[in-house]
């Protein structure tokens, strides 16, 4: 009873609980750092747990609190894997956080930042909301693939089944809770939010040529930039099979294929923050990220509010979003494929212009943080409540709008 008056006295404080946070690069973290930001910004009193470097820090960022814990980084060093494996000591500030929040809100079943705040859910029975951001991915490593299908048999039964709300960008990863423990009552679809002030297309020529001297790009060349990790799961490998004298490629982001820095046509600029990042999206031409089992990746958001003409992998996760083929090129993973549409689209600058309009009009109209946040705030009421089952108002309604479908 105690805990439970402890709680209703503070009202709006809110648990994000993530593996990675900015600065490391990664939708997930960026999709994290703008909920809590907007949250906060709406007067919620937020809090991030996550892992950091090899020390644990507080510190205050735009208005969140952002609690790091010291963390083991080998596995993405060595296999590609974002995996950190955090210092002793989580559990217990899980615990002391979950204390004071009043609903915890996680993203991704797999990290043991997810662990923990499941095991703080259930002593302090704070309510629970998880966004699952993926199903199993199809890792080259037969040992990944494994590990995945364990950590989700286990821990991710644990955590679905416990979920007040869990939150899926499309049908694709919403079958994949309801087949890990997720009751279908607690599943909603909610796309991510994307900052279309940040992300906007290039005022002029003039500025897509400074950018591209900034950045050291050629500026007589058509660029087709891909951002994200530099690993097999985002096609990194495929684009790369996929090169042609037609055009020059562009990528922003860190792993293994920066070994291949230094090719001819191949501009590597490394981890970017996301203002830069904006930036090279409004200098290049097309915007490729043959991915797999992602649905509707952020990156590809961030490229439609850009205006950049998108290719990517034609992924069952983007059929609820209802998109003209014709504004978003869908194609299967094969580097063949991938080369041709993207010739075709070097040597056609008016078709570019068409495909670049539709991103953007589209983007406003589906991803704004605004409509997303209003949702989430929903889900949170409805969590808090305890009766996901009886969710028909507002967090229903708002999750519909966020999403572009119903």
């Amino acid at each position: 009873m105690t805990e439970r008056r402890t709680k209703g006295a503070r009202d709006g404080r809110i648990l994000l609980v993530s593996h990675y946070y900015p600065p490391h690069v990664g939708g997930i973290e960026n999709v994290v750092r703008q909920e809590a930001e907007q949250l906060a910004c709406r007067g919620s009193v937020v809090t991030v747990l996550t892992t950091g470097g090899r020390r644990s820090t507080a510190e205050l960022e735009a208005g969140v609190r952002v609690l790091r814990r010291a963390a083991w980084n080998g596995i993405e060093r060595r296999t590609g894997v974002p995996f950190p494996v955090p210092s002793p000591g989580l559990l217990r500030e899980a615990v002391r956080e979950a204390r004071r929040a009043e609903v915890i809100h996680l993203h991704d079943c797999l990290y043991p930042t997810s662990w923990a705040a499941w095991a703080a859910c259930v002593l302090t029975r704070t309510p629970l909301v998880l966004t699952q951001h993926v199903g199993l991915v199809a890792h080259p490593s037969a040992v990944v693939r494994g590990v995945q299908r364990a950590v989700y048999g286990v821990f991710g039964r644990l955590l679905l089944r416990r979920a007040r709300r869990v939150l899926v960008l499309n049908d694709t990863v919403r079958a994949f809770t309801r087949d890990h423990g997720a009751r279908p009552h607690a599943v909603r679809q909610l796309a991510n939010g994307v900052d279309t002030v940040l992300f906007h297309p290039p005022a002029s020529a003039a500025e897509v040529r400074q950018v591209r001297e900034r950045y050291g790009l050629p500026v007589d060349r058509v660029l087709v930039l891909f951002v994200g990790r530099l690993v097999p799961k985002k096609g990194y490998d495929l684009l790369r099979a996929a090169a042609d004298p037609a055009y020059e490629l562009v990528f922003v982001g860190t792993g293994a294929g920066e070994r291949t820095a230094g090719a001819a046509g191949v501009h590597h600029l490394g981890a970017l923050a996301p203002e830069q990042v904006a930036e090279v999206y409004r200098a290049c031409d097309v915007f490729a990220l043959p991915s797999t089992a992602e649905g509707f990746p952020l990156t590809v958001q961030e490229a439609m509010a850009a205006g950049l003409p998108v290719v990517t992998t034609d992924d069952p996760g983007y059929a609820p979003y209802a998109l003209d083929r014709a504004g978003v090129s869908l194609l299967p993973r094969d580097a063949a494929r991938l080369r041709d549409e993207l010739v075709a689209l070097a040597a056609d600058a008016p078709r570019r212009e068409r495909m670049g309009r539709y991103a953007r009009a589209y983007a406003e109209r589906s991803f704004g943080w605004a409509e997303h946040v209003r949702a989430l705030l929903g889900h949170y009421a409805v969590a808090g409540a305890g009766h996901p089952d009886g969710a028909r108002g507002s967090g229903q309604a708002g999750a519909g709008a966020a999403a572009g479908t119903g």
